[in-house]
């Protein structure tokens, strides 16, 4: 896949944000936009990979609850895509002649589950350090 030429795109999380608590109709159209704009710059056989790939996303984002499960999934998406079974991880090693190496990063997704204690936090008081 080839880089996009020339996709130049100022991001302002201070106005995204805005915009997405104010008017969410105009932040989700702005996205798309910006998302179509990214995606015209490649060759047509590339679009068709990354419309794919952006497709995957925008499903896993509806499927999710809120917006943390949205990330999380992401997040997973993501890991998958670098430790999965055909992962980067795996294409690298195979490139050069290293099948099956142990992985020396647990994968989030997979990775067992242990009990923990969830610390709460506490609201820190806003008094001057003297």
């Amino acid at each position: 896949m080839s880089a996009a030429p020339q996709f130049c795109f100022s991001f302002d999380f201070d106005e995204w944000a805005r915009l997405a608590r104010t008017d969410p109709f105009a932040f989700e159209a702005r996205r798309l936009a910006i998302i179509e704009s990214y995606l015209r710059q490649f060759p047509p056989p590339d679009q068709r990979r990354l419309r794919g790939l952006q497709f995957r996303i925008d499903m896993e984002r509806r499927r999710a609850r809120t917006p943390m499960a949205a990330c999380l999934r992401l997040s997973a998406m993501m890991w998958d895509s670098l430790l999965g079974t055909h992962g980067l991880k795996t294409a690298l090693e195979q490139l050069l002649g290293q099948p099956d190496c142990p992985s020396t990063v647990a994968h989030p997704a997979t990775a067992r589950t242990t009990s923990a204690r969830i610390l709460p936090f506490r609201r820190a008081s806003h008094r001057p350090i003297s």
